[in-house]
């Protein structure tokens, strides 16, 4: 038998350590910490995105009501446009010739088809040209029609003959002692203001009468601009309010 002095174990004896053991473990956890990285940072870029798509979402929504809100704002000013040189007129009173009934100052809003299928009656409150000056329009009441006879006599108007009813005088005509009579020509009408001693009417004009087709419009409705100003204001604004809430909601869901 013998004996090995050196001290160096045999092979057989030796306990080897697996260093790469050791060495996948630390690049698993390197793996993970790497995962984990990326994984925070995708979560970041993700958010940053949604963000983005959210701020895109809200600005698209912004853009797409102002441009539906113009759009009807346009169609809007297109029919009044068509409705104001076609459908209806919108005057302003200048003078006091037709108090009480209406004052200076008043808005009026006057139908242009209203004598496209009828004749005008008498007492109609009519927007017409002027027939001194057909730059300038006139408003008036129909006292006499066509192919009647107009009498004025001691303050009073009489048609062929009988005195008319005028409730909506608040004086008669001045009398000047004299008796002034008309005779209306066909397809003509003869005008008088309401304030009677107070208005340029048929009987001072040079081309006394008014043809029809001067006429512009008769009166349907007299209002004061300050009140429907705000009125039609305050329209507007409900109507965009709703518009807009309408919209969102439907964004939102």
């Amino acid at each position: 038998m013998t004996t090995n002095n050196n001290n160096t174990p045999d092979e057989d004896d030796l306990d080897y350590i697996d260093f790469d053991d050791d060495y996948d473990d630390i690049e698993d956890d390197d793996d993970n910490d790497d995962d984990y990285s990326y994984s925070r940072s995708d979560n970041i870029s993700r958010h940053t995105d949604n963000n983005k798509k959210q701020e895109y979402s809200v600005v698209k929504f912004i853009v797409s009501e102002a441009f539906s809100f113009i759009k009807i704002v346009i169609f809007a000013a297109i029919i009044a446009l068509l409705c104001t040189n076609f459908i209806i007129i919108n005057a302003e009173v200048p003078s006091g010739s037709m108090r009480d009934t209406i004052w200076e100052g008043d808005r009026l809003f006057g139908f242009r088809l209203a004598y496209k299928f009828s004749e005008p009656k008498r007492g109609d409150v009519i927007i017409f040209k002027y027939p001194d000056n057909e730059s300038e329009n006139y408003v008036k009441r129909v006292i006499g029609l066509p192919n009647e006879i107009v009498q004025i006599k001691e303050g009073h108007v009489y048609i062929n003959g009988d005195e008319l009813d005028e409730p909506y005088i608040k004086e008669y005509i001045y009398d000047d002692g004299e008796t002034h009579t008309y005779i209306v020509p066909d397809g003509c009408y003869f005008m008088l203001g309401d304030n009677r001693n107070n208005s340029k009417d048929s009987r001072y004009w040079t081309n006394t009468y008014v043809k029809k087709e001067k006429i512009i419009a008769k009166v349907l409705i007299r209002y004061y601009s300050g009140i429907i100003n705000h009125l039609l204001l305050i329209l507007l604004l409900c109507i965009a309010n709703v518009l807009f809430i309408k919209a969102f909601t439907r964004h939102l869901s």
